[in-house]
């Protein structure tokens, strides 16, 4: 098979792809054709389909699709300009060429994770953290397969799990260097703060947005689940609870990037500063993994607003 992350351009290619996204457009001369996006585990990639013609066939969205192109650069990213297009048949692809997975071992990195519910003091957090991440056998299961976003950071089987155990990490690693952190509530909410995504985001190889995550978000459906979660352990303090929620509901750190409130607590703002700084270096990591020109820069890159470049000499 031939991986997306592979192709350079002037390529010809041929092959089997996952059809993750198809839309009817028009041009400005008034001429409709296709805008797809392609996946398979290594990347997902535009392509265009200008001719319509009998060597399209009939295909939908989500279907696995043979394909007919020719590699092009534009605007500094890889497109395909796709000429034929048929339905892939059963047998003709392996379903986990399409998925996406962390490079690490999962078990390993669960087993990491769920250590730090070792090192809490308070007996109700660490009750609740105990209940969610080790006991509710669902919960763990989907934890560990999760991807962390759709397309921005960590979009990868195992993601939502690694970025976790990151920002957890991070937090861990400040906690002890700043006066009035309460370090059990700042670990149980970077443990706790994506993980309304289980909802938000559908399973490979849709990895797409919910009803539920449409409508509310995963930042609602976190603090829905504590507050769900704290009702079942008795007399757990309101306070604490309206703490750890205030930190979920913040952690994107302004209004603009969908926090209902400013990071009110010294907590809340550390993990909003380690949510923000692992989400951002992984886009510097990918920028540089996927580097395919010929130099030290890999292009302007949208999610940084920036250029890119590696640090070689």
């Amino acid at each position: 098979m031939r991986y997306l992350e592979d192709v350079r351009e002037g390529e010809a290619l041929v092959g089997h792809y996952l059809c993750k996204q198809k839309q009817s457009l028009k041009s400005r001369a008034g001429k409709t054709y296709l805008s797809l996006k392609l996946q398979d585990k290594t990347a997902i990639v535009d392509a265009k389909v200008w001719e319509l013609n009998h060597q399209i066939q009939s295909f939908e969205e989500g279907d696995f699709i043979k394909i007919d192109a020719l590699a092009l650069m534009y605007q500094n990213e890889l497109q395909l300009n796709v000429r034929k297009i048929r339905k892939s048949q059963e047998g003709e692809y392996n379903p986990m060429d399409y998925i996406p997975c962390t490079d690490k071992d999962i078990s390993v990195l669960y087993e990491q994770f769920t250590e730090y519910i070792k090192t809490i003091s308070n007996n109700y957090i660490k009750v609740l953290l105990e209940n969610i991440f080790i006991k509710n056998t669902e919960i763990a299961t989907k934890f560990k397969e999760h991807s962390a976003a759709k397309a921005m950071h960590h979009n990868y089987m195992g993601g939502l799990l690694e970025h976790s155990l990151s920002v957890t990490q991070i937090c861990d690693f400040m906690a002890p260097r700043y006066k009035f952190v309460n370090r059990d509530i700042l670990i149980a909410s970077a443990m706790l703060h994506d993980i309304g995504k289980l909802w938000e985001l559908s399973p490979f190889p849709d990895n797409d947005y919910t009803e539920g995550g449409q409508l509310l978000g995963h930042i609602v459906i976190g603090t829905e689940l504590i507050s769900d979660e704290a009702a079942k352990i008795t007399d757990f303090p309101e306070t604490l609870k309206m703490i750890l929620k205030h930190c979920i509901i913040g952690h994107h750190g302004e209004y603009e990037f969908g926090s209902p409130q400013l990071p009110k607590t010294i907590e809340a703002f550390i993990l909003h500063c380690a949510d923000n700084t692992d989400a951002k270096i992984k886009m510097f990591e990918d920028a540089l993994e996927k580097n395919n020109t010929q130099g030290h820069w890999a292009g302007y890159q949208k999610n940084l607003s920036r250029n890119v470049r590696d640090s070689e000499f």
